[in-house]
């Protein structure tokens, strides 16, 4: 049983063909190692590219995980999340084994100029169900590290805010206040500048990213709110892809009213 499926790069044949679903694909088993690196140097995954080393790398097949050794010189590599919202490691020169815990991973190779793609899927991931137990099984409930209630106004507020880098640019700009407006006025026909600066600013205080209005000491001014809101919304997965469904117009009636 495999337990990660490695695709190498596109060539230019599959570009000109448009043939990506049928790229050669390489299934690993636990304790499997593949090597790749430059084409006609031994690798067992070449890649036709000269500004690739002739020994670049090995990947290595675990259970849920799976390894990567940089065999270059002198090139990083990262190992991005495309469902992360920006996530990422960097393997640097020289290491051996670094663990990626990705399900979806893309490794991103320098290459004179380049960067090329090789996906490795690990798609034996499992998680704990419910009602298996946790932290919970026993005893009182675990007070959640950030309360959101996904029904609320702040919350489509926030993923609005997150809404560029969830759908895929890690390094989208985020959308201006009036952008935020126009993108909730479908299921909030009364959003207005005023109403969404309020609903970051009670973010600000609800995430703790800064002290609420009643407490002495108010701290030094929180520049970059947006962005920090975002960031800290996304690396905790406080909003996720399936959550954007918050922002999706509700259903009208014949007039264009909102149905209720």
């Amino acid at each position: 049983m495999y337990s990660i499926v490695v695709v190498p790069p596109p060539t230019s044949e599959d570009e000109r063909n448009r043939t990506e679903r049928n790229r050669t694909q390489h299934r690993l088993a636990p304790g499997e190692r593949i090597t790749f690196g430059r084409a006609g140097c031994g690798a067992d995954l070449p890649i036709a590219h000269e500004g690739v080393s002739r020994r670049a790398g090995e990947i290595g097949a675990q259970g849920a995980f799976w390894t990567l050794s940089n065999l270059s010189r002198e090139q990083t590599y990262v190992v991005e999340n495309p469902e992360g919202a920006g996530e990422h490691i960097k393997v640097g020169p020289g290491r051996l084994d670094a663990p990626v815990p990705f399900e979806f991973s893309r490794i991103v190779l320098p290459a004179a100029g380049d960067l090329l793609p090789i996906e490795v899927w690990a798609p034996r991931h499992d998680y704990l169900h419910a009602e298996a137990g946790g932290d919970n099984a026993v005893g009182g409930t675990t007070a959640p590290a950030f309360s959101v209630d996904r029904t609320k106004r702040y919350f489509a507020v926030l993923a609005a805010l997150c809404e560029p880098r969830l759908r895929g640019d890690p390094h989208a700009p985020l959308p201006t206040v009036d952008q935020v407006v126009d993108r909730l006025r479908p299921n909030w026909p009364a959003a207005s500048r005023t109403s969404v600066q309020w609903n970051i600013d009670y973010l600000a205080v609800k995430l703790r990213l800064k002290p609420g209005p009643d407490e002495a000491d108010q701290g030094p001014r929180l520049n970059g709110k947006k962005e920090s809101l975002v960031s800290l919304a996304l690396r905790f997965d406080l909003v996720r892809e399936h959550d954007l469904l918050v922002l999706a117009a509700a259903p009208t009636d014949r007039l264009g009213r909102l149905a209720r």
